[in-house]
């Protein structure tokens, strides 16, 4: 998967960009504050939806219009593709090959990207939200079904706290309209815990390759996915409804006292061990950089395993946070594979691996140029 062509009209501080793309290495090179990272995030925009930076989609309308546009075309293995999503201050609206999209359920999947930022670290020392969120967003490209489910959760999960306060601030007395919410939304928390079990361990596996390669083999890397859900009901859809709706009936009581929901998938977390100890509590900021990057590498070939293509790899000032070793395990692991684009204030000091003649932009102010010849620090 390519995004070969880029147009944007009043992103951020972008009036217009008309832009191709190498399939390899794009290096986009500016000082701060010059519009490099809204360029990573018009991508991003483009293959989500949303941004990674703000939740106001108000934020990403360039200073005085009315709204912003981002178009790419895409080139897949099943063929190209444009997409383009307009941003106006009433909503979004979503086009694929100009058919304009009922949901943008029907768009999201169709163009998938890997972000890693510095930022990321939180995913592992962060909190259980932060997670929750890294796993929903990445499954949800992959998969539309899980996309759909954790949609009909969430919708689920509102009404259900909605009517739970109700019957807190005795509004309502009719528990068994809850039992109902409830059981509806044990049949969308179980598809999302036994979708989670399944590629939880199949990232899991591809992470303690990667894991192994940067430590010399002096460390093992698992994951450990938290879940109310015991682990012999994790595997089965049936056997996971079943577990929740005993949680549900369980904690009936103390929600309604409380006013929400107290368990389910909303509240599962997933740990990194490192040599049997959680590096979130008990790893070094080493432990946890390289950590990091195992998994979001991880992600990469898992998207692979699952949609049958490379994602587009977007490196947010990435290189200058890594150390030399981590660094050239990095530019190694998406050599020739992987389109990546890649945000820096310089070329110096990015290693050489970075491989042969990247295209090379140029940031200014919201204007982007493109070199010609390939800069003399890369060879």
């Amino acid at each position: 998967m390519k995004l070969t062509h880029l147009t944007l009209r009043n992103y951020r501080n972008y009036a217009a960009v008309d832009i191709d793309f190498s399939p390899q290495i794009n290096v986009l090179i500016g000082e701060n504050a010059q519009g490099k990272t809204n360029l990573l995030e018009a991508v991003y925009v483009l293959a989500l939806a949303r941004s990674h930076r703000t939740s106001n989609d108000k934020d990403l309308i360039r200073f005085g219009a009315e709204f912003a546009k981002v178009t790419g075309t895409i080139s897949r293995e099943t063929g190209p593709a444009t997409l383009e999503l307009v941003i106006a201050k009433a909503g979004k609206r979503a086009r694929i090959n100009r058919i304009e999209q009922a949901k943008l359920s029907q768009y999201l999947g169709k163009f998938n990207v890997v972000l890693f930022a510095p930022e990321d670290l939180a995913i592992v020392k962060g909190s259980p939200a932060n997670r929750r969120r890294f796993i929903d967003m990445e499954f949800g490209q992959m998969s539309p079904k899980y996309l759909y489910n954790l949609s009909q959760y969430r919708t689920m999960l509102r009404q259900r706290n909605a009517y739970l306060k109700q019957l807190k601030f005795h509004q309502a007395k009719d528990r068994v309209f809850l039992d109902v919410l409830s059981d509806q939304l044990a049949a969308f928390g179980a598809e999302i815990v036994v979708a989670r079990t399944h590629l939880l361990a199949q990232m899991a596996g591809f992470a303690a390759v990667i894991h192994q390669d940067i430590t010399k083999a002096r460390e093992t890397l698992t994951f450990e996915y938290q879940t109310q859900v015991p682990e012999a009901a994790r595997d089965s859809v049936e056997a996971a409804y079943q577990a929740l709706q005993a949680l549900f009936a369980s904690h009936k009581d103390r929600e309604i006292d409380q006013g929400t929901t107290l368990v389910g998938p909303h509240r599962d977390d997933v740990a990194f061990i490192v040599n049997d100890k959680n590096v979130a509590t008990f790893g070094s900021q080493g432990q946890q950089r390289t950590t990091a990057l195992a998994v979001k590498l991880a992600e990469i070939d898992l998207m692979k395993a699952q949609t049958g293509e490379y994602p587009v790899l977007l490196l947010d000032d990435v290189l200058s946070e890594l150390d030399d070793t981590r660094q050239t395990h990095l530019l190694k692991a998406i050599q020739n594979k992987v389109q990546t684009f890649l945000t820096t204030t310089s070329l110096d000091g990015i290693a050489r691996e970075i491989i042969d003649a990247p295209a090379v932009f140029h940031v200014d102010a919201g204007v982007l140029t493109r070199d010609t010849v390939a800069p003399d620090t890369v060879e």
